[in-house]
């Protein structure tokens, strides 16, 4: 039993239950995935299984010592490799294996890893929802962040200070999203709720761990 699957995210859609419910859902185009190499504990200190992605690639997009560490396996093409740690029950896998969308179950739960969508420069309402001042009366003060510090002491910006900066391209997972459906034909597992991260962009799917 594979312990994730890596793909793509195709985008959102709606779906209606047996009951005539409305399912906010997320397509996602996973697999076929190779196991491209397996961490043993005597070998490598702990226990794990490294997932490629096969998808068409051009030879030039792949760099010589990667090229070699995939044609060991037979999975010439996987551009885009995640590893995934094995509990008890998972050690049954070996390189080159396949991991397909059978291997996930309707009813399901999930946890997706994606980048979320890079927003750039943002102030603090945008990026961490501050409230800002007030509007009129004759305020000057709107979407300023307030105070950063203290006077006298310790006289600096104390270590993870919310402030406005970069906002998203970073990593986010997103944990307990139910498999509403398996397309087993096309390789599409589908999701109730949302991703992160843009249409076509990677993603990690791995059986929920809470």
């Amino acid at each position: 039993m594979s312990p994730g699957i890596l793909g793509k995210k195709i985008g959102m859609t709606q779906m209606f239950r047996a009951d005539g419910q409305v399912v906010p859902v997320t397509l996602l185009k996973a697999g076929p995935c190779t196991v491209v190499q397996r961490k043993t504990p005597a070998t490598d200190g702990y226990d794990a299984v490294q997932l490629g992605l096969n998808e068409f690639v051009k030879p030039q997009r792949i760099n010589k010592p990667l090229t070699g560490h995939l044609k060991k396996a037979g999975a010439e093409g996987a551009k885009f490799l995640r590893e995934f740690r094995l509990r008890g029950g998972e050690g049954d896998l070996k390189a080159g294996d396949k991991v397909l969308v059978s291997d996930f179950k309707p009813n399901e739960k999930v946890d997706v890893i994606g980048v979320s969508k890079g927003r750039g420069f943002a102030g603090v309402v945008k990026r961490h929802h501050f409230r800002g001042g007030e509007g009129s009366h004759g305020s000057m003060f709107h979407r300023a962040p307030g105070s950063v510090g203290a006077s006298s002491f310790p006289s600096r910006v104390v270590p993870g200070m919310r402030m406005g900066g970069h906002m998203g391209d970073a990593q986010v997972t997103v944990r307990n999203l139910e498999i509403v459906e398996i397309d087993t034909e096309d390789n599409v597992i589908v999701v109730k709720g949302a991703v992160p991260g843009p249409n076509g962009g990677y993603v990690v799917v791995r059986r929920a761990k809470r």
